[in-house]
């Protein structure tokens, strides 16, 4: 009974409550050149650094408040505001992450592990973290050959 009535609840509120968004992406933006906001704080920049950061600002979209936006919309014109600085920070992050894991491997048979942790091998150090720029080919490749993952029965199983 209880069951049924959370179904029950579960599709009327699913259903009848919530409407359907439709979002406007840019009803409230204009270019950041014609905000009278935006051209006030370019007025105001005080270094050159300022001056060129507005104006290459000056081209994106601004809200009222005269700040630059960043598009997620999926068109392809904005790719260089949101997509190419986010693949770059995941690669980065990836690279990083695999360089880790790499020397993390590369010490787990010597006699003192733990000390190498705290104690870093540079020169090992400095190898993975070389190796690690090429992470999407490797992971790729130890993906496809088994050695990235572990098997059902390697992984234990607390007793419940």
């Amino acid at each position: 009974m209880r069951r049924l009535f959370a179904l029950i609840l579960t599709i009327c509120l699913w259903f009848s409550f919530v409407p359907t968004a439709a979002a406007e992406f840019y009803s409230n933006l204009s270019p950041c050149s014609e905000t009278p906001a935006f051209v006030e704080k370019a007025k105001n920049a005080s270094t050159p650094q300022a001056q060129a950061r507005f104006e290459s600002y000056s081209d994106l979209l601004c809200g009222p408040e005269g700040y630059p936006r960043l598009i997620t919309d999926g068109n392809l014109s904005h790719a260089n505001e949101f997509l190419i600085p986010s693949v770059l920070f995941l690669y980065i992050a990836g690279w990083i992450g695999w360089a880790g894991r790499s020397y993390l491997i590369a010490i787990r048979d010597e006699k003192k592990t733990e000390e190498k942790e705290i104690i870093i091998d540079v020169p090992l150090a400095i190898k993975c973290s070389l190796a690690g720029a090429t992470w999407p080919i490797a992971a790729l490749g130890q993906l496809t050959s088994g050695k990235l993952t572990a098997k059902d029965n390697e992984i234990p199983i607390s007793p419940r």
